[in-house]
């Protein structure tokens, strides 16, 4: 267990400085930390929650990189604060590997309540997973 959280603080600290992008106010990263590799090729969905109708709208869809990382979400001039939900499409990343896995999606819902940078991104297993807020 000391090792994995060692392994999660390692991968926070790295994923911190490579996360800026001065043009966009979201980012994102998945970590495969079974196999210590980025996972590319993720397909990552956007959506935004409308507090008054109590719906998602679709804001856009992004693929990880040969990184693992989506650098490009929220235009800072289209950014709004908001209730924001990420939807990481991983079962095609598990099926492509030959891993059986437990989660066919995962939902990192967060809030953005100023124009400051967010980072959400998520280290994998097939049959576990963590999140947390990045800078």
């Amino acid at each position: 267990m000391k090792n994995l959280l060692f392994s999660l603080l390692l991968t926070a600290i790295a994923t911190a400085s490579f996360s800026q992008n001065n043009t966009h106010q979201l980012s994102s990263h998945i970590l495969d930390i079974s196999s210590g590799t980025a996972a590319c090729g993720v397909p990552v969905t956007l959506e935004k929650f409308d507090e008054t109708s109590k719906i998602w709208s679709f804001v856009e869809e992004k693929t990880t990189d040969k990184n693992g990382r989506i650098t490009d979400f929220l235009n800072y001039k289209d950014a709004k604060k908001g209730i924001y939900k990420l939807r990481f499409l991983v079962a095609d990343y598990f099926k492509n590997k030959k891993t059986d896995s437990f989660y066919p999606f995962i939902e990192v819902v967060f809030q953005i309540k100023d124009t400051n940078h967010y980072h959400v991104p998520i280290t994998l297993s097939s049959y576990g997973y963590a999140t947390y807020r990045g800078n």
